[in-house]
């Protein structure tokens, strides 16, 4: 067990006889009290978050946290002086801060989640994406990869950041240089990974489709899934099939969609990457929480990015699909990834991550994939089921993606001071003055239930679809729901990877996402059905 392991979960070493009692106690309902929070402009110190020493000063810092960690932060004051400042006040100036920083990302990541499926209906017409089907194919498997690495990479900057990691320069340069050389690792192989997969669902689609009578020409039968598969964002109609057969696929289309993945991952890797490091870093120096922000963006915009270059880097290589840049493009990649891993080994920080999150992320990937199959009957069956699955889908995710940032946060806290955790914890479990951790996720909905009724008002105004009053009360009945299921499948992923040695930052927010997609679709069938057996109908409208 390397050095990282040891300082987040071995905390037996420093806890003597408490040991074992320490490690049954970590749990959310302890550890959502300790004291961690992004540090006021101008106080920047790795100390006031981890520090050594355990006097009465420390003490009271975490015996006074309550769930700050959760709920947000004032500026940091010692020892005696805050705990007597707690108050319904302070209380509600917690919630306000969580407020006012989710409420404009979540809404601006929703939008954004319109805009991905507005360029995929475009993109899917390009000539590219009509002639490889295997193109249709890889966009939901690595816009499901990549989203997840986006989003794991905020995770752990979120943590880092509000640990007090990212306050010393040559720190916080290493950190974030080998943040972003990990993520080419992982981008490179996860596209080719796509890759692969969607040259098998093709096959698979086809030779199903070969022996159905009447059914789509086998060359193009995996173009049918495209609309199932896209789980993560938009549903939107599946293209148009070309009039006359395609030739079936070979080494030289395998070859061209492996070097547009690859291509648009890793350049997709720089710009976002670099984008989500400076977003955390920005977020520190004026006393923002990362974790408030940076999930819901790095899932959108990791969307929004790779399939915009996605669709531009595939078209450029079509018209070179029979001669070798292609092939070379894949070899260079290649071997930049495995330079890349030697850069990510000899740093200090991240070189561990090389092993850990790649189970998550394939498995996310399948029960993505299986939700998309499975749910295509009730898309085409209930009209607005694709337009509406933003939300219930999107947002629930979106906000579940923060609450599992900052319990990710809470909880390696609370490790680097496991030696005072048990008394900590003890005392804070029978004060009631501290406000309850479930107070956060009351928080997130009510910030969540504004941007759900802005969004069906829009789309009702844009004449994008019709739905009457009886529909919206129900769809936002079964949203709270949604987000409701979707905050405490977090809550018990979060815990349940912790407790079983495996870090949340790296683990938590794949599987979260998959499953959130999968409870919120199955909440919107839901919906249709009880509409239905009401006798209410809803009328899709043309946009254009």
């Amino acid at each position: 067990m390397d050095s990282r392991d040891h300082l987040l979960f071995d905390a037996d070493g420093h806890a003597g006889d408490e040991s074992e009692t320490s490690s049954d106690t970590i749990e959310m309902t302890g550890l959502e009290e300790i004291p961690v929070t992004p540090a006021r402009r101008g106080s920047y110190g790795a100390a006031q978050y981890v520090s050594g020493s355990h006097d009465s000063d420390d003490d009271s810092d975490i015996e006074d946290g309550g769930d700050q960690a959760l709920l947000g932060s004032r500026s940091r004051t010692r020892g005696p002086e805050r705990s007597q400042e707690r108050s319904k006040d302070d209380i509600f100036g917690q919630v306000k801060r969580i407020v006012i920083e989710t409420a404009p990302t979540l809404l601006l990541t929703t939008t954004g989640l319109l805009f991905t499926g507005e360029i995929l209906d475009h993109v899917s017409h390009w000539k590219a994406m009509t002639q490889i089907d295997e193109l249709i194919m890889i966009i939901p498997v690595v816009l499901n990869l990549k989203g997840n690495l986006e989003m794991n990479l905020s995770a752990r900057l979120g943590t880092a950041a509000n640990m007090g990691d990212l306050d010393h320069p040559t720190k916080r340069r290493s950190i974030i240089l080998g943040n972003l050389s990990l993520l080419q690792v992982q981008a490179t192989i996860v596209s080719f990974v796509a890759a692969c997969v969607s040259f098998l669902m093709s096959r698979i689609v086809s030779a199903t489709a070969g022996m159905e009578d009447g059914s789509a020409p086998p060359d193009n039968a995996a173009r049918e899934l495209l609309h199932m598969l896209y789980t993560r964002g938009v549903h939107k109609p599946k293209p148009h099939k070309p009039p006359l057969p395609l030739p079936p696929s070979g080494p030289a289309e395998f070859i061209l969609v492996a070097a547009s993945a690859m291509c648009a991952a890793c350049a997709s890797s720089v710009l976002l990457g670099s984008f989500m490091c400076t977003l955390v870093v920005v977020c520190r120096h004026f006393g923002l929480d990362p974790d408030n922000i940076a999930p819901p963006v790095a899932a959108c915009l990791g969307d929004l990015v790779t399939l915009s270059l996605l669709g531009v880097i595939s078209e450029l290589l079509l018209h070179v699909l029979n001669t070798p840049i292609p092939l070379i493009i894949t070899i260079v990649l290649a071997a930049a990834a495995i330079g890349w891993a030697f850069v990510t080994h000899r740093n200090e920080h991240v070189k561990h991550l090389l092993k850990e999150g790649w189970s998550p992320l394939f498995v996310a990937m399948a029960i993505s994939s299986g939700t998309g199959i499975v749910l295509d009957t009730f898309v085409e069956r209930y009209s607005g089921f694709a337009l509406l699955a933003v939300v219930i889908a999107g947002l629930p995710g979106g906000v579940s993606s923060i609450f599992v940032s900052r319990l990710s946060t809470a909880l390696h806290a609370a490790t680097s001071k496991a030696s005072s955790l048990v008394s900590a914890v003890q005392e804070l479990q029978h004060d009631k003055h501290h406000p309850s951790p479930r107070l956060v996720m009351i928080t997130l909905i009510a910030v969540c239930l504004p941007i759900e009724i802005i969004f069906l008002t829009a789309v009702s105004l844009l004449g994008w679809i019709h739905l009457p009053l009886l529909f919206i009360v129900l769809q936002v009945l079964f949203f709270l729901v949604a987000i409701t299921i979707s905050l405490l499948i977090a809550r018990v992923t979060t815990t349940f990877l912790w407790k079983r040695s495996l870090d949340p930052d790296m683990y938590a927010l794949p599987f979260q996402s998959a499953l959130t997609d999968l409870v919120g679709q199955l909440l919107l069938v839901a919906c249709y059905e009880v509409a239905s057996l009401l006798g209410v109908k809803v009328a899709l409208k043309h946009k254009h």
